[in-house]
């Protein structure tokens, strides 16, 4: 087992779930819709992934944009997808969900001939799944004949290979056609010939999870205790785990006792339950990271438990699943807040491990410059206008330095850039965007004072980028006016789950010292970017300064990249070469050391489109060339 590529397969289904941001009203009430994958077997596969397990994905999504962004966030996720379908006939199914109390989280399920419930054998591939430890079936696809025979094939070739099979009963009555559209939500309906049709599983399972709800169905009886001793009777083998949501779980793996209690049973954590969509994912999640890993079960109960226990206390489903760092930090040091979603401690640990893509290098081009192209306006028979199309000059350099296939950094604004900065959304590239009032003293944003508002219109992967103008030895006002406006940002950026890139230029003459302690005392005001842009470092010592201070408040810092404020190219790179030598810095954002000037030429008519790209390609290239030599 030891050899095999992966830990775990799950088979199953893969949605996009629409879940409504206002708590606490009606699915009819709902004004916005965050956006998440969903389905149990992609939860589940992207928890396991977060929890350092190899896991892989059998699933069909459909050939449109939804497609596409499940199979983005799940390779984003680590997630294997080499046997994920796209589906060219079906659309990827949906659900649109609500959380209005804790008894009721009305569901709608578009899932109509959807793309997820037309897998079927041909997608079995008999080496893959002997290429892992284990495959996780649901119950959802023994629902209808198709995804019934590809799951069932996906046991016999298990089986056959010694792979160890899960069940995870997965009861939706919708699913089974036992309830009207509206009723998503509702989890048990009795039903004798639905309880026969499970059994027939079950005899096949090394490993069965559900509710006591879904215990019932797939035993046949309301009696919890007697649905347990009916699924022993089929299988003597399998270890049944009982899920008890605020109680805990309680595992059988051998004769059945006469009591509930009786079993292995590991209490859960008492916390505030704030929404229990994707609890059992992640209780899944977490028992399949021990469980996998040989280890005890008490301890796999305790994985489980406590996966379960953060994804109550968040929203959405495979978003709210720990990551394995988070999950041993609750573990050990717990929470003092009830309510675990006020624990700030905690919810950075789980935004600062679960980032979705790793920037192990910056070469950012900067041109979100607005007044300074604005003063190049003054003395041109340029308009406005021409400013947007320089930009996009700039971006076309960029990418020419670059390669057409490789993504690009670049801070670009929105004022000028838009059209440049919307076409380079495409999730491959590092986009940042200013949010400040250029050249305010103290700190303005330039869009007015509700910055959470300006951000929620933003794409998710925009990286909300503040240039102020801080130094610690400001008067103590300036000093708390500008912080409080940091605050502001770096609290909207955590509701919006935008990252954050805080550029800090002390008011000239300044050093080293005056720098790190700006960076200083933003984090002892509870701010903890995930990127600083700071001018370039002038010693070694200070750059391990740095470090430590970085280290000191915020291990999972994305790290550091060097400014350039306008310094001959030659400066720049004496710059560099102290700047690569520190690990912390993760390289550069310069613009108008680039590109100033081929705009002063370009906007005077001096030089045409293409001569304007060669001269500021000509300046990104030797940074770049030079940045990884120095680096390397």
């Amino acid at each position: 087992m030891n050899n095999r590529k992966l830990d775990v397969i799950c088979i199953g289904r893969s949605s996009v779930d629409l879940y409504g941001e206002q708590v606490g009203g009606r699915l009819e009430d709902m004004q916005s819709f965050a956006k998440y994958v969903g389905g149990c077997a992609t939860n589940i596969a992207v928890g396991t992934s977060r929890l350092g397990l190899k896991s892989g994905l059998i699933t069909r999504v459909g050939d449109e944009q939804m497609g596409r962004y499940i199979a983005d966030t799940l390779q984003s996720e680590g997630v294997d997808i080499s046997n994920l379908t796209i589906d060219p006939e079906r659309l990827t199914a949906l659900v649109i969900l609500g959380i209005r109390d804790l008894q009721t989280s009305p569901h709608i399920f578009y899932r109509e001939n959807c793309a997820d419930m037309a897998i079927s054998t041909n997608e079995i591939d008999q080496a893959y799944i002997a290429s892992s430890k284990s495959i996780v079936v649901t119950g959802t696809h023994f629902s209808q004949p198709g995804v019934e025979a590809a799951s069932r094939l996906a046991i016999k070739y298990a089986k056959q290979a010694g792979t160890k099979v899960v069940l995870d009963i997965d009861y939706r009555p919708v699913a089974w056609g036992l309830t009207s559209h509206g009723d998503g939500e509702n989890r048990f309906i009795e039903s004798a010939d639905i309880s026969a049709h499970v059994q027939t599983i079950i005899a096949d399972c090394d490993l069965i999870v559900g509710t006591e709800e879904e215990i019932h169905i797939a035993g046949g009886s309301t009696d919890t205790m007697q649905a347990v001793k009916k699924l022993r009777a089929i299988n003597p083998d399998a270890a049944i785990v009982v899920k008890r949501g605020p109680m805990g779980c309680v595992v059988f793996p051998g004769a059945i006792p006469e009591n509930l209690d009786d079993g292995i049973w590991v209490k859960g954590k008492e916390i505030e339950v704030y929404n229990t969509l994707g609890a059992g994912d992640g209780f899944m999640s977490g028992f399949l990271r021990g469980w996998v890993a040989n280890e005890d079960w008490k301890t796999c109960c305790e994985y489980g438990n406590a996966s379960g226990a953060i994804v109550v206390s968040r929203h959405g489903c495979a978003p709210a699943i720990p990551s394995w760092v988070e999950l041993q930090d609750f573990l050990q040091n717990g929470s003092p807040h009830f309510r675990l979603r006020d624990d700030k401690r905690l919810a950075h640990i789980h935004r600062v491990t679960n980032r979705k893509k790793q920037w192990p290098e910056i070469r950012a081009i900067a041109f979100d410059h607005r007044s300074q192209f604005e003063h190049l306006l003054e003395n041109s028979q340029k308009t406005t206008a021409d400013i947007g199309y320089f930009k996009s000059l700039i971006a076309q350099a960029a990418g020419t330095v670059l390669g057409a296939d490789s993504g690009i950094e670049v801070l670009v604004d929105d004022k000028y850039g838009f059209d440049t900065m919307a076409n380079l959304t495409n999730g491959k590239n590092w986009v940042a965007r200013p949010v400040e009032l250029p050249g305010s003293r103290p700190l303005e944003f330039e869009a007015g004072n509700n910055i959470a508002a300006t951000l929620h219109d933003w794409p998710e992967s925009h990286i909300a980028k503040c240039l102020v103008s801080y130094s610690s030895n400001d008067e103590t006002a300036m000093k708390q006016q500008q912080i409080k406006l940091i605050q502001n940002l770096y609290a909207a950026c955590l509701s919006t789950n935008h990252e954050m890139l805080l550029e800090v230029i002390p008011p000239q003459p300044c050093d080293d010292d005056d720098i790190i302690s700006a960076m200083q005392d933003c984090y002892e005001a509870g701010i903890y970017p995930d990127w600083w842009k700071i001018s370039p470092l002038k010693t070694a010592k200070a750059w391990q300064q740095a470090t430590d201070l970085i280290k000191r408040f915020d291990p999972h810092c994305r790290g550091v990249v060097m400014l350039g404020l306008n310094a001959p190219i030659a400066q720049l790179l004496k710059d560099f070469e102290i700047g690569a030598k520190a690990p912390i810095c993760k390289g550069f954002a310069v613009g108008r050391s680039v590109f100033a000037e081929a705009a002063e030429k370009w906007f005077n008519s001096q030089i045409s489109d293409a001569q304007a790209m060669d001269l500021i390609a000509e300046k990104y290239a030797e940074l770049i060339s030079s940045w990884r030599l120095l680096r390397s």
